[in-house]
């Protein structure tokens, strides 16, 4: 595999460091159907970088309107 495919997925353990959060969370989120998409290759969970960013918009939030 070629490196620049290799940076087009990260592992579980790569993503919960990029977001610092536990393996534990991302696996509670995979059981809920609530956290990014993921791959499943045999035992390997895989989560695609562009799957990642849409992740990260989808529950980016902009300053509230003031009420």
């Amino acid at each position: 595999m070629d490196k620049d495919k290799k940076l087009e997925f990260l592992n579980q353990k790569e993503l919960a460091e990029k977001w610092s959060i536990s393996t534990k969370t991302l696996e509670s989120w995979r059981s809920k159907g609530s956290g990014p998409k993921y791959y499943k290759l045999g035992n390997n969970i895989r989560f695609k970088m562009e799957d990642i960013v849409s992740f990260e918009e989808e529950k980016s939030y902009a300053d509230s309107p003031s009420s």
